[in-house]
Protein backbone atom coordinates (compact mmCIF):
# COMPACT_ATOMS: atom_id res chain seq x y z
CA UNK A 1 0.00 0.00 0.00
CA UNK A 2 1.26 3.32 -0.81
CA UNK A 3 -0.04 6.96 1.01
CA UNK A 4 1.15 10.59 0.81
CA UNK A 5 2.10 12.04 3.43
CA UNK A 6 3.97 15.97 4.00
CA UNK A 7 6.86 14.02 3.94
CA UNK A 8 6.63 12.19 0.47
CA UNK A 9 5.36 9.01 -0.81
CA UNK A 10 5.25 5.94 1.32
CA UNK A 11 5.25 2.14 0.11
CA UNK A 12 4.81 -0.65 2.56
CA UNK A 13 7.38 -3.94 1.19
CA UNK A 14 7.59 -6.85 2.96
CA UNK A 15 11.10 -9.12 2.85
CA UNK A 16 10.89 -12.61 1.85
CA UNK A 17 13.12 -15.43 3.54
CA UNK A 18 14.74 -15.64 -0.22
CA UNK A 19 16.08 -12.01 -0.15
CA UNK A 20 18.71 -13.24 2.22
CA UNK A 21 22.06 -13.71 0.91
CA UNK A 22 24.49 -16.12 2.25
CA UNK A 23 25.45 -13.46 5.14
CA UNK A 24 22.10 -13.85 6.19
CA UNK A 25 21.05 -9.90 5.63
CA UNK A 26 18.85 -8.95 2.24
CA UNK A 27 20.92 -9.15 -0.19
CA UNK A 28 22.16 -5.23 -1.86
CA UNK A 29 20.62 -5.82 -5.28
CA UNK A 30 17.35 -6.89 -3.59
CA UNK A 31 17.42 -3.68 -2.03
CA UNK A 32 17.75 -1.63 -5.32
CA UNK A 33 14.45 -3.21 -6.41
CA UNK A 34 12.76 -1.38 -3.23
CA UNK A 35 13.64 1.89 -4.84
CA UNK A 36 12.52 0.59 -7.86
CA UNK A 37 9.16 -0.60 -6.22
CA UNK A 38 8.64 2.53 -4.86
CA UNK A 39 9.87 5.54 -8.02
CA UNK A 40 7.08 2.92 -10.13
CA UNK A 41 4.66 3.28 -7.55
CA UNK A 42 4.68 6.86 -7.55
CA UNK A 43 4.86 7.47 -11.26
CA UNK A 44 2.35 4.83 -12.11
CA UNK A 45 0.28 3.57 -9.73
CA UNK A 46 -0.45 6.70 -7.34
CA UNK A 47 -4.15 8.01 -7.73
CA UNK A 48 -3.56 11.02 -9.13
CA UNK A 49 -0.82 9.65 -11.66
CA UNK A 50 -3.41 7.25 -12.89
CA UNK A 51 -6.75 9.80 -12.86
CA UNK A 52 -4.60 12.62 -14.44
CA UNK A 53 -2.44 9.83 -17.17
CA UNK A 54 0.76 11.41 -15.89
CA UNK A 55 3.75 10.06 -17.41
CA UNK A 56 1.93 7.87 -20.58
CA UNK A 57 5.70 6.63 -22.20
CA UNK A 58 6.47 5.90 -18.80
CA UNK A 59 10.14 7.19 -17.43
CA UNK A 60 13.85 6.02 -17.29
CA UNK A 61 16.39 5.80 -14.09
CA UNK A 62 19.64 7.89 -15.30
CA UNK A 63 21.02 7.28 -11.60
CA UNK A 64 21.29 5.55 -8.53
CA UNK A 65 23.06 6.66 -5.74
CA UNK A 66 22.98 4.68 -3.08
CA UNK A 67 24.22 4.90 1.06
CA UNK A 68 23.88 1.20 2.59
CA UNK A 69 23.38 2.57 6.37
CA UNK A 70 23.05 -0.78 8.11
CA UNK A 71 22.64 -4.56 7.22
CA UNK A 72 18.84 -5.26 6.92
CA UNK A 73 17.50 -8.77 8.21
CA UNK A 74 14.58 -10.54 6.95
CA UNK A 75 11.19 -10.33 10.22
CA UNK A 76 7.59 -10.08 9.54
CA UNK A 77 7.44 -6.72 9.99
CA UNK A 78 7.44 -4.91 6.50
CA UNK A 79 9.62 -1.94 5.20
CA UNK A 80 8.79 1.57 4.80
CA UNK A 81 10.44 2.88 1.36
CA UNK A 82 9.92 6.56 1.55
CA UNK A 83 10.35 8.82 -1.38
CA UNK A 84 10.71 12.53 -1.27
CA UNK A 85 11.38 14.63 -4.84
CA UNK A 86 14.14 16.59 -4.03
CA UNK A 87 14.46 19.01 -6.91
CA UNK A 88 12.64 19.38 -10.61
CA UNK A 89 14.76 19.45 -13.36
CA UNK A 90 13.36 20.80 -17.01
CA UNK A 91 12.72 16.62 -17.84
CA UNK A 92 14.09 15.19 -14.43
CA UNK A 93 12.90 14.63 -11.14
CA UNK A 94 15.82 14.13 -8.15
CA UNK A 95 14.05 11.41 -5.83
CA UNK A 96 15.31 10.71 -1.98
CA UNK A 97 14.27 7.41 -1.24
CA UNK A 98 14.80 6.00 2.20
CA UNK A 99 14.25 1.86 2.98
CA UNK A 100 13.31 2.17 6.68
CA UNK A 101 11.41 0.32 9.89
CA UNK A 102 11.05 2.89 12.09
CA UNK A 103 13.33 3.65 13.83
CA UNK A 104 16.08 2.69 11.75
CA UNK A 105 17.07 3.97 8.46
CA UNK A 106 19.03 0.81 6.84
CA UNK A 107 19.41 2.24 2.98
CA UNK A 108 19.22 5.71 1.42
CA UNK A 109 19.27 6.65 -1.83
CA UNK A 110 18.99 9.45 -4.55
CA UNK A 111 17.89 8.99 -8.05
CA UNK A 112 17.25 10.85 -11.22
CA UNK A 113 13.95 9.61 -12.86
CA UNK A 114 13.51 11.17 -16.15
CA UNK A 115 10.23 11.32 -18.10
CA UNK A 116 10.61 9.09 -21.56
CA UNK A 117 9.07 10.10 -24.82
CA UNK A 118 7.42 7.32 -26.23
CA UNK A 119 8.48 7.73 -30.05
CA UNK A 120 12.36 8.36 -29.53
CA UNK A 121 12.80 6.74 -26.58
CA UNK A 122 14.49 10.07 -25.28
CA UNK A 123 13.86 12.32 -22.22
CA UNK A 124 11.50 14.92 -22.77
CA UNK A 125 10.27 18.28 -20.92
CA UNK A 126 8.34 17.13 -17.90
CA UNK A 127 4.45 18.54 -18.51
CA UNK A 128 3.13 21.64 -16.10
CA UNK A 129 0.13 18.79 -14.97
CA UNK A 130 3.77 16.39 -14.14
CA UNK A 131 5.25 19.31 -12.46
CA UNK A 132 2.26 19.89 -10.14
CA UNK A 133 2.13 16.43 -9.11
CA UNK A 134 5.93 16.40 -8.19
CA UNK A 135 6.00 19.12 -6.59
CA UNK A 136 3.54 17.94 -3.90
CA UNK A 137 6.36 15.49 -2.64
CA UNK A 138 8.63 17.87 -2.12
CA UNK A 139 9.60 19.29 1.70
CA UNK A 140 8.02 23.07 2.10
CA UNK A 141 11.09 25.00 0.90
CA UNK A 142 11.82 23.29 -2.12
CA UNK A 143 8.03 23.46 -3.13
CA UNK A 144 8.54 27.22 -2.83
CA UNK A 145 11.28 27.82 -4.65
CA UNK A 146 9.73 25.54 -7.54
CA UNK A 147 6.43 27.92 -7.76
CA UNK A 148 8.64 30.63 -7.61
CA UNK A 149 10.95 29.16 -10.75
CA UNK A 150 7.68 27.99 -12.70
CA UNK A 151 5.82 30.89 -11.61
CA UNK A 152 4.90 33.43 -14.86
CA UNK A 153 6.39 36.80 -14.62
CA UNK A 154 4.18 39.18 -12.72
CA UNK A 155 2.21 35.71 -11.25
CA UNK A 156 2.86 34.78 -7.40
CA UNK A 157 3.25 31.05 -6.91
CA UNK A 158 0.78 28.71 -6.25
CA UNK A 159 1.14 25.68 -4.09
CA UNK A 160 1.20 22.35 -4.97
CA UNK A 161 -2.48 20.75 -4.79
CA UNK A 162 -3.66 18.50 -2.01
CA UNK A 163 -2.93 14.69 -2.99
CA UNK A 164 -5.15 11.73 -1.56
CA UNK A 165 -3.93 8.66 -0.81
CA UNK A 166 -4.47 4.89 -2.25
CA UNK A 167 -4.68 3.00 -5.57
CA UNK A 168 -6.93 3.08 -8.35
CA UNK A 169 -7.96 -0.50 -9.28
CA UNK A 170 -6.89 -1.23 -13.26
CA UNK A 171 -6.97 -4.86 -14.63
CA UNK A 172 -4.46 -4.20 -16.53
CA UNK A 173 -1.44 -3.31 -13.72
CA UNK A 174 0.34 -6.55 -12.93
CA UNK A 175 0.28 -7.40 -8.75
CA UNK A 176 2.76 -5.94 -6.73
CA UNK A 177 4.70 -7.21 -3.58
CA UNK A 178 4.40 -4.19 -1.92
CA UNK A 179 1.38 -2.30 -0.99
CA UNK A 180 1.11 1.50 -0.25
CA UNK A 181 -0.05 1.90 3.20
CA UNK A 182 -2.71 4.14 4.04
CA UNK A 183 -1.99 6.63 6.98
Amino acid sequence: MSASSPVGHVLSCSTRWSDVDENGHINNARLVGYIQEGIYDLFRHHATAVRESLFPSGFIIARHEIDYLEQLHHQPEPLSVRLTVERLGRSSAHVEVNVLREPRTFMRARTVVVARDRESGRSRKLSPGERRFLAGFMPEDARAAEAAATAPAGMPAQRGPARSGGRVSSPLRPRRRCRTSAG
